[in-house]
């Protein structure tokens, strides 16, 4: 059985989230073979070489599973793009592409975070072109830990005072973006997450039936996806 899961926006000030990915390692992924991760496991990272007690508790949760002979896999988020070989170095785990195919029975499947998709938010894709280059990266990541803490503090902040004024559908994914990456994939089925707004889309593409799984933010409850062959289901739960 694999799992999916996505944004769940670990960090300190938040305990409960904490307590509930706990719950999810220790009771919940043992039961699996193979853990993806779709990007926003944390709420913000400031690089590999963060050494604080907190970050080092959710690698060894992390490690312990793959240690026990499961695949971990990890995609880059909107928050927690500057993840590295380093982090999936001690996770035992393996950083994928934006864009990653698995195979659901006889349908071809992608996995993404999904901001990329939402083309209407440009003054966030915008950003997104800046931060993902190499030379802003290197540019903050030669900063000294505690400047790169205030920097991602002000831009979570700027981050969520930006999206309380934009339209909801300019935050969600174009429906034009996502025709247009599982044409180029030839897949069937779209899962990311990103949007905060879970479902199961069905989608026409070409003539054909497609689908979008679109996974949960964490909050009160956790939210993840068990596949098995081609079946896919969503689970919540609470601790």
């Amino acid at each position: 059985m694999t799992l999916v899961i996505s944004d769940l926006h670990l960090c300190e000030e938040r305990p409960d989230l904490t307590a509930l990915f706990e719950h999810f390692m220790q009771e919940i992924a043992p039961q699996s073979n193979e853990l993806y991760v779709l990007g926003d496991l944390y709420e913000s990272w400031i690089g590999d070489d963060d050494d604080s007690t907190f970050v080092e508790s959710t690698i060894a949760l992390f490690k312990a599973y793959s240690d026990s002979g499961k695949k971990l896999y990890f995609q880059h988020g909107n928050r927690d793009f500057l993840l590295g070989d380093t982090f999936a170095d001690k996770t035992g785990g393996e950083l994928l592409p934006e864009v990653h195919p698995i195979q659901l029975g006889d349908k071809q499947a992608i996995m993404m975070h999904g901001d990329s998709l939402c083309w209407d938010d440009k003054e966030y894709m915008q950003f997104r072109e800046m931060v993902r280059s190499e030379q802003w990266q290197q540019q903050l990541l030669s900063q000294p830990l505690e400047v790169r803490r205030g920097i991602a503090a002000d831009l979570r902040g700027k981050s969520r005072e930006a999206q309380e004024n934009k339209a909801s559908a300019i935050t969600d994914v174009h429906p034009q973006a996502v025709e247009e990456v599982l044409k180029d994939h030839k897949a069937q089925v779209l899962i990311h997450g990103h949007t905060h707004r879970p479902d199961f889309h069905d989608i026409e593409v070409e003539g054909k039936h497609c689908q979008r799984i679109v996974l949960s933010d964490w909050g009160e409850k956790g939210h993840y996806l068990t596949i098995e062959g081609d079946s896919v289901a969503e689970h919540y739960f609470t601790i």
